[in-house]
């Protein structure tokens, strides 16, 4: 069991976020408006989303591993930061394809966003309890943070 968790997830890792990126991206009004007018800036605009989203993502994962590592944990970076991307973008793709189809401010999309990451949030603490041996209410505290900024950054958009 410690060699799988010794393990990093990165091409899943940066699978996920290109996908969730691309999903993100083309489900906005703004790309489609784009789109319609010139679909060589709209694709190079989504390239440059995909990398932000991707750059972020990391970002994301590392600061996580880094809060974890802070408060006394004792896990690798590699695992850490892409199982969390992949925690993070597996429960937040059921919520983008909702989102993809549905305006979101509807009350569905609304109930599905707060669902899927509450999910995110609790297998993220198993996660980093499990990686870096912290008892679970410092596993939360770590995983606080970058929730709460990603819940902010990537996820929600307009909140109702």
């Amino acid at each position: 069991m410690d060699e799988a968790r010794d393990r990093g997830a990165w091409s899943a890792a940066v699978l996920l976020s290109l996908i969730s990126g691309g999903i993100g991206v083309v489900s906005m009004d703004a790309f489609r408006g784009q789109w319609a007018a010139d679909r060589t800036a709209a694709l190079q605009l989504a390239g440059i989303a995909e990398a932000c989203v991707l750059a972020a993502s990391i970002v994301l994962g590392a600061v996580t591993h880094a809060i974890a590592r802070t408060l006394g944990g004792t896990g690798r970076f590699a695992p850490t930061a892409s199982l969390f991307i992949v925690v993070f973008w597996v429960t937040d793709l059921p919520r983008m394809a909702i989102a993809a189809w549905l305006p979101t401010g509807a009350t569905f999309v609304q109930a599905a966003t707060w669902t899927t990451w509450g999910f995110g949030y609790v297998l993220a603490v198993l996660l980093i309890r499990g990686q870096h041996h912290l008892p679970t209410r410092k596993s939360a505290a770590a995983v606080s943070v970058q929730m709460l900024a990603a819940l902010a950054l990537l996820k929600l958009g307009p909140v109702r």
